[in-house]
């Protein structure tokens, strides 16, 4: 004969089940207010539920109060499947990624970021995830900021009116350890809500007829960075990503400046701010 728990443990189990019944309901209330949401927007169009913006900042915002016994990492990935699959039901889409690197860091990416409701699509290459994602109806697309020189000048694929648009630096909580902490641009079509979109920075497709070491010196004192090179038959192409504070006509000038006047300077994306844990 077995032995009824202690009555304060027995109390504890009773209140875990009803956290998980309130959990599970609240979940279901979510639901129907994304079902009215549908209804309001007309969101039927593949792709037309995106919000960076405001994604980002959720995160933030999650990743600043969570404190307690449960980790971070469960906490974040919770958000990540419920944002992702809300939005998935909204209006359907897939991700495609980018594995020439390795499919393993790439599928962790995209099963972290968006769960596994979203179907995923492996690539040979950056330029296959972008001809991808601009052939589909709203897909979105990943791949690693570090592709290397043989993927040569991939961000120029990027550049045009209704080409793609990185839309995302992820992960959006950088931090030592982290379950897919391998840093990726997102990509998307244009955003039908442009106001969706995070600006904190602006990345151009860069092209010179010749480059000087002043030149990265004073991407840098824009407080930039360079992304990425590649040499091309005239030149070179450089992906730089600049705080959104910073106009193009600025950028301009600074590296005119510096010797180094772009021939092409066009805005392929933008995303939110870095944010590590820990920071203020």
């Amino acid at each position: 004969m077995t032995s009824s728990p202690p009555a304060d443990l027995a109390a504890l189990r009773a209140d875990i089940d009803r956290i998980d019944a309130a959990m599970h309901d609240l979940l279901m209330e979510r639901g129907r207010i994304i079902d009215r949401l549908i209804a309001v927007k007309k969101t039927s169009a593949s792709g037309s539920a995106f919000r960076p913006g405001r994604e980002a900042a959720m995160m933030r915002v999650i990743a600043e109060r969570h404190g307690g016994l449960l980790p971070l990492d469960t906490v974040e990935g919770i958000w990540r499947v419920i944002i992702a699959t809300f939005t998935f039901v909204q209006a359907p889409f897939a991700v495609h990624a980018d594995v020439s690197g390795g499919d393993a860091p790439m599928r962790d990416s995209a099963r972290f970021h968006f769960g596994f409701t979203v179907p995923y699509r492996p690539h040979p290459s950056a330029a296959a995830v972008i001809a991808a994602v601009a052939a589909s109806r709203g897909d979105l697309g990943i791949f690693r900021l570090d592709q290397g020189v043989t993927a040569g000048a991939w961000w120029r694929l990027l550049a045009g009116p209704g080409r793609p648009k990185v839309i995302a630096r992820m992960p959006f909580i950088e931090r030592p350890g982290h379950p897919a902490g391998t840093p990726v641009f997102c990509i998307s079509r244009p955003l039908d809500d442009p106001s969706a979109a995070q600006r904190d920075w602006v990345l151009y497709a860069a092209h010179f007829e010749r480059w000087r070491d002043e030149a990265a010196e004073a991407v840098a004192d824009l407080g930039g960075e360079v992304v990425a090179s590649a040499g091309t038959g005239g030149g070179l192409s450089q992906l730089l990503a600049l705080p959104g504070t910073v106009s193009p006509e600025e950028a301009r000038a600074a590296l005119a400046e510096a010797g180094a006047t772009p021939g092409v300077l066009e805005e392929v994306g933008s995303h939110a701010a870095r944010f590590r844990v820990g920071e203020a």
